[in-house]
């Protein structure tokens, strides 16, 4: 039986370690900000719950499986909202590339903004 429960968790290490590969390597060949982000945000998150199983698998304890969790609930609210900030970042500052883009929806609404902004500022000037 701990040969059985060594071997899952050893399975469970190189899953998450082949995730964590395969997010680093989409950060050096995707060719733009947004496709980084995506390799950066989803294959480690996944990478990281394998990491976790195979710790509760190795520790064979109950006592271990909060702290886990509380991991785990961590990188799943902060990996999303950082990867948002990122992504909101890099498109306001213009680090995109709309030739891969199949569809922006977003174009419009910061156009707008700008666009408001600007008036803003002219009436502010003209006062």
């Amino acid at each position: 039986m701990d040969a059985a429960l060594d071997l899952l968790a050893g399975v469970l290490l190189l899953g998450g370690a082949l995730m964590s590969l395969a997010a680093a390597v989409g950060l050096l060949r995707f060719p733009d900000l947004l496709s980084r982000m995506h390799a950066a945000t989803k294959p480690q998150v996944l990478g990281l719950l394998l990491f976790l199983l195979a710790i509760a698998v190795q520790q064979r304890t109950w006592a271990v499986i909060p702290v886990l969790v509380l991991c785990w609930v961590f990188q799943l609210l902060t990996a999303p909202v950082s990867a948002h900030m990122v992504g909101r970042a890099g498109y306001r500052t213009k680090h995109l590339r709309k030739d891969l883009l199949s569809m922006d929806e977003l174009d419009e609404v910061v156009e707008h903004a700008a666009n408001r902004r600007r008036k803003e500022a002219d009436r502010a000037s003209n006062e």
